[in-house]
């Protein structure tokens, strides 16, 4: 083709079974098609492109799907990715839930120190607000006790 197209042919099924043609291999067809998806599932759980091709092929799930006239292979590669879409997005699941458990617990440790606070110097100023962020970076055994027994000023002067 002519140059100014930016355009090429490319045959999947002679590309090399390398991490940068994996993509391609993966949208390929027959024995080409099921080593990229064998390639894909040995990717680690973490790994970005495992993510990011779980994500276009999911897309590509759900066309299919609509799509009437599916063939052998189609319906071939849907069973094949169940599984990977089963598995990514229970483990998405998972790390949700614990950031929502991290979070929870966070805005907890707020909250007691800025009840302590309250409760032991009246209103929250600006001078105390500006200290929480550090006091919390302290784990709550250590924080406790420091807002229990420093002054007001003691606290400012350590955590400012």
């Amino acid at each position: 083709m002519p140059e100014y197209l930016r355009t090429a042919i490319v045959a999947i099924h002679q590309l090399p079974s390398i991490s940068e043609t994996l993509w391609l291999r993966i949208i390929g067809r027959g024995n080409v098609q099921k080593q990229a998806i064998d390639e894909l599932e040995a990717l680690n759980s973490d790994n970005p492109f495992r993510k990011a091709a779980l994500e276009l092929l999911y897309n590509l799930q759900q066309n299919l799907q609509v799509t009437q006239n599916q063939d052998e292979e189609d319906r071939e590669l849907l069973m094949r990715l169940a599984p990977l879409y089963q598995q990514d997005r229970e483990q998405a699941i998972q790390e949700g839930e614990q950031r929502g458990l991290e979070t929870g617990i966070q805005q907890g440790e707020r909250l007691v120190v800025e009840n302590l606070l309250k409760v032991r110097f009246g209103e929250i100023d600006n001078e105390l607000q500006a200290i929480i962020e550090t006091l919390l970076t302290l784990p709550p055994e250590e924080f406790t006790p420091l807002l229990l027994q420093l002054s007001r000023e003691e606290l400012i002067h350590r955590f400012r």
